[in-house]
């Protein structure tokens, strides 16, 4: 009997942590040891009074990865909560990139029609290009990005995913 390649899936992973030096790392050297691909990673203290920290990280593997990605995480020392946003609830995620696009004339007015219709702000602009700030899902950010090559894309800077439980309760 052949066995069913098993499906790949992308998760998104909060951590709560205590906010301390070094547990960063422990969370990286956790994936990189293990040979766990990190897609995007954001890190922020979301609670100044008990000194903790939320560590986002988007990640992708077999469900049985994933099982033993959460599974290793919550044997860290510094860890308090480990929530796969994906499979656990509701949840709402934002990425936010800055892009650059330079060009004049009939490619400059392109590039804002499509920011518009993206709902890309131009933050910055100069009589040959722009920087645009776009805020939403990941797909939307690599559609925009990828409209924008064509264009004059120069640089592209993104934040990575921050995620965040629907409803009352955290993570």
């Amino acid at each position: 009997m052949v066995s069913q390649p098993q499906e790949i899936l992308r998760h998104t992973v909060a951590i709560l942590v205590d906010n301390e030096a070094g547990v960063l790392a422990r969370v990286i050297g956790l994936f990189s040891g293990r040979g766990y691909n990190i897609e995007s990673l954001t890190v922020a203290e979301v609670d100044t009074r008990e000194q903790l920290s939320r560590i986002t990280i988007v990640t992708s593997g077999t469900l049985m990865v994933i099982e033993q990605i959460k599974a290793q995480l919550r044997r860290l020392v510094p860890v308090h909560k480990v929530s796969d946003l994906t499979i656990e609830g509701p949840s709402v995620s934002r990425e936010l990139a800055l892009v650059k696009v330079a060009g004049t004339g009939e490619r400059r007015v392109e590039s804002l029609r499509i920011a518009d219709i993206f709902r890309a702000r131009a933050v910055d602009s100069t009589n040959d290009s722009f920087v645009f700030e776009i805020v939403g899902a990941t797909d939307k950010l690599d559609a925009f990005i990828h409209l924008m090559e064509p264009l004059g894309l120069v640089d592209v800077s993104r934040t990575g995913v921050v995620a965040i439980a629907r409803g009352p309760n955290p993570i």
